[in-house]
């Protein structure tokens, strides 16, 4: 049987939600141990003077939970 957890994660780019979405996964992955989904739950961006500055998205990501 395996459990796994679920933590939300928020990426950021000035490029795409694709660069964020790559960013936000490596960052993650680097204190995450074995990441089996990522779910965009969420895309939006921020403004400035009514240009794009950022693309955001929001992640549910799951990881196999170990009992100690």
């Amino acid at each position: 049987m395996s459990i796994y957890k679920i933590v939300e994660i928020v990426g950021t780019s000035p490029k795409s939600w694709e660069d964020a979405t790559q960013k936000a996964l490596a960052t993650a992955a680097k204190s995450l141990e074995e990441l089996r989904v990522a779910e965009v739950v969420r895309q939006d961006v921020t403004l400035e003077g009514g240009k794009i500055t950022a693309f955001r998205v929001r992640l549910n990501l799951s990881f196999k939970y170990r009992e100690e």
